[in-house]
């Protein structure tokens, strides 16, 4: 039997009171969930809206809401596909759903337009709030959402040019240590591989490799730094050029999980995995599954996710106390790659 309803269209509280012979009043009070309608009732309104895929509209209903609340809020990272991200991601999304909030996320690809725009956008569907990894430098445009109600909390990195909540790693003090790691075990070369320059975390870690050299009386050597590695493979051939130069180091750090995957490949190209010791910032999956099993300075992206999540479904709650900078500390954990002593003298 029809039901009278072109499917092209999506069926409305009108179509569902049709169907259920009730007026249309009644169907947004059981969509509401108000507890006075009559359960004969509720049970009509219910059938005819499953009769007909009748979903009701989430952001209608919330822009009625007296609060002004949507209950989603924005969650943007570097790379959704990348593990650190994926694991941040989790955590906003497990502390987000005790709470009955939604996420919605996108990925930067640390492009500040991308950014922008993608801003724009989860700000012009009034989420209460945004999670953001920043890859731009200016955040002044955010001050009127501030204002207008919409809180910020930034990951990973602090915010420039706004005043906001922050999580982020102990990356300096993080990086030093797994450098400081290699020294003890007798090496006098080490070399830097890392990220992009103009990413707030590739410099801290960088100055952090720095601190432990200085700290045991070695220079940073010019011709074993290698900036602004963008992928796995330009990682694997900055290595490749390092190890197979005439003067090659003992020992790598590397910045980041996708440069120690992409040095671990140089190693295994050139089987000197089991010779030049390996230290990377930041764990990634099946590191302590290799031979020799990789050795990082691990951050705790869940952890961080988790502060931050809470900390901005605070704000969205009324919390107005000042901003807050929380530090999650990194933890050293030796595989056996940064283990490995120093290559012998021929």
């Amino acid at each position: 039997m029809s039901s009278g309803v072109d499917r092209r269209d999506r069926p409305t509280m009108r179509d569902v009171a049709a169907l259920a012979g009730v007026g249309i009043k009644t169907v947004s009070r059981v969509v509401n969930g108000v507890p006075t309608v009559a359960p004969e009732l509720v049970a009509r309104v219910q059938s005819a809206a499953d009769s007909l895929g009748y979903r009701p509209n989430l952001t209608a209903s919330n822009l009625r809401r007296a609060d002004g609340r949507t209950h989603t809020i924005g969650l943007l990272v570097e790379n959704v596909g990348n593990p650190y991200s994926a694991a941040v991601h989790r955590a906003v999304e497990d502390v987000a759903r005790e709470h009955g909030i939604f996420v919605l996320s996108g990925s930067l690809d640390e492009d500040p337009d991308r950014e922008y725009h993608l801003l724009r956008a989860l700000i012009d569907r009034r989420v209460d709030g945004v999670l953001l990894a920043p890859a731009g430098e200016d955040y002044r445009h955010l001050v009127a959402e501030q204002e207008a109600g919409t809180s910020v909390v930034f990951i990973d990195r602090r915010p420039a040019s706004l005043i906001a909540d922050c999580v982020v790693t102990a990356n300096r003090a993080g990086a030093a240590t797994g450098v400081r790691h290699l020294v003890a075990h007798g090496h006098r070369s080490v070399a830097y591989l890392g990220d992009r320059t103009s990413i707030a975390t590739a410099r801290e870690r960088f100055a952090g490799y720095a601190d432990a050299l200085s700290a045991a009386d070695l220079a940073v050597a010019a011709n074993w730094v290698r900036h602004d590695l963008r992928s796995m493979d330009e990682a694997r051939r900055a290595a490749l050029e390092l190890l197979t130069s005439e003067n090659p180091p003992q020992a790598l750090f590397t910045g980041q999980n996708l440069i120690t995957i992409g040095a671990l490949r140089a190693l295994h190209e050139t089987g000197l995995e089991s010779t030049i010791a390996l230290v990377g910032f930041d764990d990634f999956l099946l590191a302590d599954m290799m031979r020799p099993g990789i050795t990082v300075v691990a951050q705790r992206p869940y952890e961080i996710g988790r502060l931050a999540a809470e900390r901005l479904l605070a704000r969205v709650a009324g919390d107005g106390s000042p901003p807050q900078e929380l530090v999650v500390d990194t933890a050293l954990i030796p595989r056996g790659s940064g283990e490995l002593p120093p290559p012998a003298r021929p």
